[in-house]
């Protein structure tokens, strides 16, 4: 029995979630599920201790994995995140997520930079 319980954690991906307010919590999934899996799962079963900081609906949790926000589609397995180690993302309430280098491109438009190198 406990080898098999040991196998089974071994196929599963330790996640340590946290909050804006800097709660955490643990949770374990499989390499399939996807990041609109997660917030599903957390939603479902939200911790009570989180009770402050519960949200209206799944559909406005993102997560945050190496300060980037992943799109609902995204698996864990694609990430090729670690089995049998605990992988920290951050988990906060939005209702979109930000457009790819939207925010890089207006730094260059409001401060006039540009890609280009000029050569004397």
């Amino acid at each position: 029995m406990v080898q098999k319980i040991s196998r089974l954690l071994e196929s599963q991906i330790n996640l340590r979630l946290i909050l804006v307010s800097g709660k955490t919590k643990e949770f374990l999934f499989s390499p399939n599920d996807s990041a609109a899996d997660i917030a599903k799962h957390v939603y479902d079963n939200w911790p009570m201790d989180w009770e402050e900081e519960q949200v209206s609906s799944p559909n406005i949790l993102r997560l945050i994995y190496q300060g980037r926000f992943l799109h609902g589609n995204v698996t864990l397995g694609a990430l090729k995140l670690p089995f049998g180690k605990t992988t920290v993302m951050h988990l906060v309430a939005r209702e979109t997520l930000p457009e790819p280098n939207s925010q890089g491109q207006r730094n260059r438009e409001k401060t006039g930079e540009s890609n280009c190198c000029v050569i004397l």
